[in-house]
């Protein structure tokens, strides 16, 4: 710092404002004031502290930073550019356009260099404790006495005033204090500006305070002066055990004369007029766009050269390790690809209990096997791991004084479980399962869609899934939250039958890497399905099969069904064919891959000859929609539930054999 020319220091700075300006007027439409305002503390955190390599953007030690106030994505767009990332101008000038790399904000898996998804506030926030948990664990798991390689990096974050007012900002953050997570520095833009005007129309608290109480160490700074800036960030990096929190004191706009420090330029381009009367003030070529002085790119070209020597002793370093520890090498490159075992359906069957239980007990059975198989398996409860059976019996919890364990308590936390794991997984080479309630997976739709949008491998497992959770009563009994599970695109949910669906259900959720998975699982005991011994079981992975055929030559009516509905469906099959109505019962464990495959293969399933299909399942009937254009008759849950045994419930609901067969009659008369 002390050998850097101030007046570059100043320039390379305002080139960031205006690159960003520059792509937000270029669209006419975006957020300019954030990254005017921020651009100081970035420049310094980009140029002097943050660790990556632009030609290795997946550089297991990099920095992570993260633009949690992802509505000033440009500022992240021009960083990338400036600081050697796949980013051109013509990617700057496409700012928001279709087709482009640079959408409104933040997409993962655009453009290396970008973390995570952000834009919804807080996301990001937690997303970076998932990182610095993740981390962590790393270290935990292959750092030798000899060799510190990993987990020897920060997470970084740029926050907001938006991002510090959602609630997932307190869940989150109380849990870092609690973790002392010590590898996270966060910066707060702290602008006093939201989009309807000044802060203190909502949001007077005092953030040191709260930082503070939840165990985080705070500083606050001049978010423009660069000494002030840097020092921060040096202390930032001695050795604490707190996680920290720089509070950046900036004016959002600076360098605009008329709008700085105006909710104005929060989410609206200055204009043409005032744009070019920015760049005048700053000493800009006002009839110049997306330009960057020739000291500024010279000046770069150093500092990346820099921090690829950085790297490539660090890369020494890993080669050395990777000689002297083969085995850990190995086991490294295994975690990193997240491998599996190819027999692994087959080794969780195995693992299956031979007495009937409730579909929740034998999903815990079969993760303590996958726990064994499969090392990137960690995970844990929002502080129901009694309930959810979810805990890895073999390991330890994870603490603030050791990571080298797989299980989690988020505590009484399901938003920022989600959003952790998210982080976890974007973190490489670990699969996260979070659990609770499936009622309380309402208290986490944000994390559940970004983990979807962005094609994470995360497991979400829920448990008490229908009306059947009983006695609780319908404030605990999850009606219309199958239906809504369903509705986000790119998630795959599954509600198993009985053990062998709990089984392979689990083997499909830990091989695709490319979805997030829903896994659904009961309260009470599930019945298991007579299967004939020839049996293939790889049809499950389907998502939809014949699991009892028809006694006749065809069947007049098709009943599908999920979960714990697939028992009773085949009971009410076997009083219907005593009357001589033909029928065939169709387990539905996945909805979503059932419905991916091929009309052949559909046609199979639910053949020409049949006029009606009959649907049997306990939730809310949203999304159950015709198949060949043939009727379709619900019997699905219409309003909420009651508290009473179970038993009762199936009853008074209609969910028994004797009153499914009833229903089915009924249709078809």
């Amino acid at each position: 710092m002390e050998k850097l020319d101030q007046n570059l220091a100043q320039l390379t700075s305002n080139t960031i404002r205006l690159l960003a300006a520059d792509g937000v007027q270029s669209a006419n439409s975006g957020h300019p004031g954030m990254p005017m305002g921020m651009a100081d503390c970035a420049y310094v955190l980009w140029n002097h502290f943050l660790k990556f390599n632009a030609k290795n953007p997946d550089w297991i030690n990099r920095d992570r930073f993260v633009l949690s106030a992802g509505h000033g994505s440009m500022l992240l767009y021009s960083l990338l550019h400036l600081y050697g990332y796949d980013v051109s101008i013509e990617d700057l000038g496409n700012f928001r356009q279709w087709g482009s790399k640079t959408p409104g904000h933040p997409e993962f898996g655009e453009i290396k260099g970008i973390e995570t998804t952000t834009g919804p506030l807080g996301q990001g926030f937690a997303n970076g404790i998932g990182m610095a948990i993740a981390a962590k664990m790393t270290a935990a798991r292959f750092n030798t006495e000899k060799y510190n390689l990993f987990g020897t990096h920060k997470i970084y974050a740029i926050v907001s005033d938006g991002d510090l007012m959602e609630g997932l900002s307190s869940e989150t953050g109380s849990l870092a204090g609690h973790l002392k997570l010590n590898n996270v520095v966060y910066l707060y833009d702290d602008n006093n500006i939201t989009i309807e005007g000044r802060t203190d129309l909502a949001f007077s608290e005092s953030i040191d305070q709260r930082f503070k109480a939840f165990g985080w160490l705070t500083k606050t700074i001049d978010g423009h002066n660069h000494r002030e800036i840097f020092d921060a960030l040096e202390w930032a990096n001695e050795d604490h055990d707190k996680p920290i929190l720089l509070i950046s004191e900036t004016i959002i706009g600076t360098g605009s004369p008329n709008k700085k420090d105006t909710s104005g330029v929060h989410g609206s381009p200055l204009g043409d007029e005032e744009l070019k009367l920015t760049k005048k003030t700053l000493g800009f070529p006002e009839d110049k766009k997306f330009y960057i002085p020739e000291e500024v790119t010279e000046h770069l070209k150093s500092i990346l050269a820099e921090k690829e020597k950085s790297y490539s002793i660090w890369k020494e370093q890993y080669e050395n390790w990777r000689n002297e520890f083969p085995e850990k090498a190995k086991e490294f490159d295994s975690f990193l690809a997240k491998e599996v075992p190819d027999n692994l359906e087959e080794l969780l069957i195995a693992a299956l209990p031979e007495k009937t239980a409730a579909s929740r007990s034998l999903s815990g059975k079969v993760m303590q096997k996958i726990a064994e198989v499969v090392p990137s398996f960690v995970g844990g409860s929002a502080d129901l791991k009694p309930s959810t059976n979810t805990y890895l019996d073999a390991y330890a919890s994870i603490t603030g004084n050791d990571f080298s364990g797989r299980n989690f308590h988020y505590g009484i936390r399901e938003h920022a479980m989600g959003s952790i794991n998210n982080g976890i997984a974007l973190y490489g080479g670990y699969i996260p399962f979070g659990s609770t309630f499936l009622v309380f997976s309402d208290y986490m739709r944000p994390p559940i869609r970004l983990a979807a949008l962005s094609k994470m491998h995360q497991i979400f497992v829920y448990t008490h899934d229908s009306i059947f959770v009983g006695e609780d009563g319908p404030t605990h009994q999850p009606v219309e939250q199958v239906p809504a599970l369903r509705t986000i695109q790119g998630l795959q949910v599954m509600r198993p039958a009985d053990s062998i669906e709990v089984a392979v259900c689990w083997a499909l959720a830990v091989k695709t890497q490319t979805h997030p998975h829903a896994i659904l699982l009961t309260r009470q005991k599930v019945g298991e399905i007579k299967r004939e011994d020839s049996f293939d079981t790889s049809i499950i992975a389907k998502g939809g099969y014949v699991v009892a055929r028809e006694s006749g030559d065809s069947p007049k009516i098709v009943i599908l069904a999920t979960g714990s509905e697939v028992a009773p469906a085949i009971g009410a099959k076997e009083l219907l064919e005593q009357k001589r109505i033909n029928t065939r019962v169709v387990s539905v464990p996945c909805k979503e891959i059932f419905e991916s495959q091929s009309e052949e293969y559909l046609r199979e399933v639910i053949p020409a000859t049949v006029k009606h299909t009959f649907v049997v399942e306990a939730t809310s009937g949203f999304g159950w929609s015709n198949y060949f254009n043939l009727p379709m008759t619900k019997l699905c849950i219409d309003g909420y539930g009651k508290s009473a045994p179970y038993e009762i419930l199936e009853d008074k609901f209609g969910f028994t054999a004797e009153r499914i067969a009833e229903n089915v009659e009924k249709t078809l008369r």
